[in-house]
């Protein structure tokens, strides 16, 4: 696990890794498949396609609908960024070119299995998150910090659950 930045403008990001006993193509299947992401995410309740994609591909869209118990419920728009197969796969969050969050799936082959990464940025647009720094500006540090750590837990969880069904029974 690690962290960067403190504050919302320094653009704060978190990453996790875990090790799974499949190959990355297995390992692929799941992580590039968004519809299979609500089952394995706390926040996220659904995902769909716009535009008629069907699949990954880089300037493919997304919606996504998610629930925070602190923050409410949202809807945003992704665009898939980065699409190599079965390597990366990132996506940015409102605009590709100023996104409120990049997230992203690293996947490298290790010792007969995969090492599997989960990477996601703040920023550098706003976001809900920013609505709650501007209401109580004294604790920004402490408001990122909060969700820096809610995000890396669901990431764990998330990464849990992909090795979980990735991985032979």
């Amino acid at each position: 696990m690690e962290w960067t930045g403190a504050r919302y403008a320094d653009t704060p990001t978190v990453r996790v890794d875990t090790f799974v006993g499949a190959p990355p193509e297995r390992v692929w299947e799941i992580v590039s498949d968004i519809r299979l992401m609500p089952e394995l995410s706390q926040e996220l309740c659904s995902v769909e396609w716009l535009d008629g994609a069907t699949g990954p591909e880089v300037g493919n869209a997304f919606l996504g609908r998610n629930k925070h118990e602190a923050l409410g419920e949202w809807e945003t728009t992704s665009y898939v960024i980065e699409c190599t197969a079965p390597e990366v796969f990132a996506w940015a969050v409102t605009d590709v070119t100023n996104p409120s969050s990049i997230w992203r799936f690293t996947l490298r082959a290790e010792d007969g299995g995969t090492r599997l990464t989960q990477w996601t940025q703040m920023g550098p647009a706003r976001s809900g998150l920013s609505r709650a720094i501007d209401r109580m500006p004294e604790k920004e540090q402490k408001i990122v910090f909060v969700r820096l750590r809610e995000l890396e837990a669901g990431m764990i969880g998330t990464l849990a659950a992909i090795k979980e069904r990735a991985e032979p029974s």
